[in-house]
């Protein structure tokens, strides 16, 4: 079984950088800075883990899944 932390593929391979693997472990808030700083054509939020949400793809959106001390829990991506 593959690791949260591994890089998964993105469905919006065209947008710039489009994932942030070396973010994984890291504080949500300074990934969230960071992911809007190298690639402006986002917007990233933290989302807790556990927390229900949308399916749908948008290659404008990045989530920060972070456990309950705001540390980053999986490779944020674009979509």
């Amino acid at each position: 079984m593959a690791s949260p932390c591994e890089n998964n593929t993105s469905f919006c391979a065209d947008v710039g950088k489009n994932a942030w693997p070396e973010l994984c472990g890291t504080r949500g808030n300074t990934a969230v800075a960071t992911i809007e700083k190298e690639n402006p054509s986002v917007d990233a939020s933290t989302v807790p883990e556990g927390s229900i949400v949308t399916t749908d793809i948008l290659c404008t959106r990045v989530r920060v899944w972070v456990n309950r001390n705001g540390v980053v829990t999986r490779v944020p991506v674009v979509g």
